[in-house]
């Protein structure tokens, strides 16, 4: 169980006595040989009491030893794993006391499939739990999923539509039980997948963001926030997705280089022969014009500002010719048409001059009323016919190839429309100062320490956030509204029906009739709220809240820095008065060989649960748990090859020892080998040269990954023990050592070297654990004597 143990010890034991027994690394001292060094980071308590489960577990086919083995056998990571989990290794236990150590695992979608983004946090997330029980703390990874409002509800409309079904033809209840369906029967995929992994998660608190109790937590959380004055309706520009009938939020839009037109169009002067030409990639939006810009500094247009310009295909609608100093003059013609209906930095210029805003397109993205001729035309449809008639009146001047950045949604691959929707906005700039204090404070540490800078930068300039999504999979926004009344004034905040009617009653009467806001809360308002609202909150008196609240470590991506981690950091102090963890760690993206983003288009997507089949998940795990906090990893099959070598290396060591040990029933020699003890500088310095090489090599390895392990520093810890492994001990000692096992007549001299090989190996096990959780384990448990 050293690894199981490393694993399971690390693991978590359900009791003290269990503990003792399962877990050698970090509960028992040696097997048989009580070694222990004062600075070795996992602790050695006591004699192994371990051998009868262990014993178990080798006869009934969990492991596999390399006297009996070639190579590990990869098929076999799925047994061990069983194993760790039927024994309960994973959940914490504080026979041991101390701070717990809590990571809360970033919840991937319901809807997903593993890819390498997933393999990386799993690895690093698996490594930090890992480590820290071996150190004997308690220990939680807290797993779960996200209910991935907008990819759910595609996912589900789209088997609906290969039975000849539309969401619409059911009703919102009938729709919600069949995505309920969907997810009892798929949902458990990407859970399954990360288990692959070796993800050493407590999978008895799994917890999914629409489980009841979290669900409570975000109807509170919204409560909170209204009652405070920091939630409010209304009418502003969002990402607006007309296939997918929804707002989306910033991170579901990505922005792509493509190709594309500028059009140079003619703007007459009102009153004059004079025409102003402006440039601009989309022409249909026209009709929601409401100013022309131009630079006070351009002379060319500095006598036209003040006067009015006539805006084409309208029946003549005047507009103001306004100047600001943010007018690209190099761009295009250097005069910009001021479109905040639908742009987003003609939007804010419009409300800080206090411009009207013209909508000029329904939800479903063709155009209204305010485009007049050009009513019900879909928004592309309507480009091109604008165009022509344009020529045909004389006033297009040219278009021309242009490459610009085009807004597209992550889900349905749509260009987002920026459009004036009615929506539920969270006040964001008092939370963003206190969240921004708690940086400079120290009570958060962002690692790698470049990305506070764009923490702060993000936060010190903030935006409302748009918390509504018009879906019908998701947390129904906790609002209900007066039938006959209006809807911005006249409604009631309720923890659910009854007491919004109750509510309601006492304030319009005992017939009012109310109905509640058909849209659900964005997935990230629930998201922002997951290190607390798993442990239980709002009920602060939970026993897991009280336990592991605030938790230690945010693993994650660096890009949604913002989206995701700063939101809980502001909900965190908001409910609980607290950040909700010590420390961030941001990891990059996984690229190909080649330093290229993967995708499907470029086909070099590299699937995660393919390598595992052909390289195992301990050389998968070592190979991208070896970059740089930040930075992104270049993964090559090179690399991969290299590391399942490392893995072969490791089983062919353990071959070695194992075939160079005493036989079980050789007591003399095992008492010799027991009285070889190296926790004492002067103990190994009597060794022979070799011996007090490479115990001293280890030792200093030991101090050295240790130091590297708690500063987060993991491609530090790997390839130190890479190194020493493979060039000190492999390819060094074990070499040296044939000559005291095989030629020596002295049987000190082979005891001293079966001591150090078992002991030098064994902590290698020990260290490398964490990072390769599978082959060192199974070398841990066919090593017990």
């Amino acid at each position: 169980m050293i690894l199981q143990m490393t694993l399971s010890s690390p693991f978590l034991l359900s009791s003290c006595s269990s503990a003792h027994r399962l877990n050698p690394l970090l509960f028992s001292k040696r097997r048989h040989c009580p070694f222990k060094f004062s600075h070795f980071p996992f602790h050695l308590l006591t004699k192994p009491r371990f051998f009868t489960v262990a014993a178990a577990a080798t006869e009934n086919g969990v492991f596999t030893s390399p006297e009996n083995a070639k190579s590990f056998d990869f098929s076999s990571e799925e047994r061990i794993y069983n194993w760790w989990e039927s024994q309960g290794f994973f959940k914490p236990t504080f026979d041991r006391g101390g701070d717990p150590f809590v990571v809360s695992m970033p919840p991937p979608n319901v809807t997903g499939s593993l890819h390498m983004g997933h393999a990386m946090f799993v690895a690093l997330e698996d490594i930090m739990v890992r480590y820290n029980r071996m150190k004997g703390r308690p220990t939680l990874w807290l797993p779960g999923t996200d209910h991935a409002g907008i990819a759910t509800q595609l996912v589900v409309e789209k088997m609906l539509a290969s039975e000849g079904i539309k969401r619409t033809d059911m009703s919102r209840d009938e729709f919600t039980k069949r995505v309920w369906e969907w997810k009892e029967k798929y949902g458990g995929t990407i859970t399954n997948q990360i288990k692959r992994l070796g993800a050493s998660c407590d999978w008895t608190r799994e917890r999914f963001t629409l489980d009841e109790q979290l669900s409570q937590a975000v109807i509170e959380a919204f409560i909170k926030l209204h009652e405070k004055g920091l939630i409010y309706q209304g009418s502003y520009l969002v990402n607006w997705s007309p296939n997918l009938q929804t707002a989306v939020s910033d991170l579901e839009v990505e922005y792509s280089e493509e190709p594309g037109t500028l059009y140079h169009i003619k703007y007459r002067v009102a009153g004059q022969s004079d025409f102003l030409t402006v440039a601009t990639t989309r022409p249909e939006t026209l009709f929601g014009d409401v100013a022309i810009a131009v630079n006070p500094k351009d002379d060319r247009y500095s006598k036209f500002i003040g006067k009015m310009a006539i805006v084409p295909m309208t029946y003549g609608r005047h507009v103001p010719i306004i100047a600001d100093r943010h007018v690209d003059k190099d761009f295009g013609t250097g005069v910009l048409k001021i479109s905040p209906g639908h742009d987003h930095n003609d939007y804010y210029l419009a409300r800080k001059l206090g411009l009207p805003i013209l909508n000029v397109m329904n939800k479903d993205g063709t155009l209204n009323e305010v485009a007049g001729l050009y009513c019900g035309l879909d928004r592309f449809e309507a480009r091109k016919k604008l165009w022509s008639e344009l020529e045909e009146t004389g006033l297009a001047v040219r278009k021309e190839p242009h490459t610009s950045r085009v807004p597209r949604s992550q889900r349905g691959g749509e260009i987002i429309e920026p459009l004036v929707s009615k929506q539920w906005f969270v006040t964001m700039e008092s939370l963003a100062e206190k969240a921004l204090l708690a940086v400079e404070k120290g009570e958060l540490t962002i690692m790698p320490e470049r990305f506070e800078k764009i923490y702060n930068h993000w936060l010190s300039n903030i935006k409302d956030w748009c918390i509504s999504r018009q879906l019908w999979w998701g947390h129904r926004i906790p609002v209900w509204y007066i039938v006959g009344k209006n809807c911005e004034e006249d409604y009631i905040v309720a923890r659910n029906a009854d007491e919004a009617l109750e509510k309601a009653r006492e304030k319009y009467g005992k017939n009012v009739e109310i109905y509640q806001d058909p849209d659900v809360l964005d997935t990230w308002f629930s998201s922002a709220l997951w290190p607390f609202s798993t442990l239980g909150w709002p009920d602060v008196a939970a026993e897991d809240f009280k336990k592991f609240y605030p938790t230690t470590m945010l693993e994650t991506g660096h890009d949604i820095l913002f989206f995701w981690v700063a939101r809980m950091v502001m909900m965190g102090i908001e409910f609980t008065g607290t950040v909700p963890f010590s420390y961030v760690y941001l990891h990059g993206l996984i690229r190909d060989s080649q330093g290229r983003k993967m995708s499907k288009t470029l086909g070099n997507v590299i699937d995660p649960l393919d390598t595992i089949k052909e390289f195992g998940t301990d050389a998968l795990r070592f190979t991208i748990s070896l970059g740089t906090a930040g930075q992104d990893l270049n993964l090559s099959t090179e690399r991969l090859t290299a590391n399942k070598s490392f893995t072969n290396k490791l089983w062919n060591a353990g071959k070695f020892v194992l075939q160079n040990m005493p036989s079980k029933t050789d007591e003399s020699a095992w008492e010799a080998i027991k009285n070889c003890k190296f926790d004492k500088e002067e103990s190994v310095l009597v060794l022979p040269l070799p011996e007090c090489w490479v115990v001293s090599e280890l030792h200093v390895l030991i101090d050295m990954v240790t130091a590297s392990y708690d500063k987060f520093f993991f491609g530090d810890v790997g390839r130190e023990i890479y190194d020493f492994f493979w060039s000190d001990f492999a390819d060094w000692y074990i070499e040296a050592s044939k000559a005291r096992l095989y030629q020596s007549e002295a049987d000190s001299a082979s005891s001293e070297a079966q001591a150090v090989l078992l002991y030098v190996f064994e902590n290698v096990l020990k260290l490398l654990h964490p990072f390769m959780p599978f082959v060192t384990e199974a070398l841990w448990q066919v090593t017990i004597f």
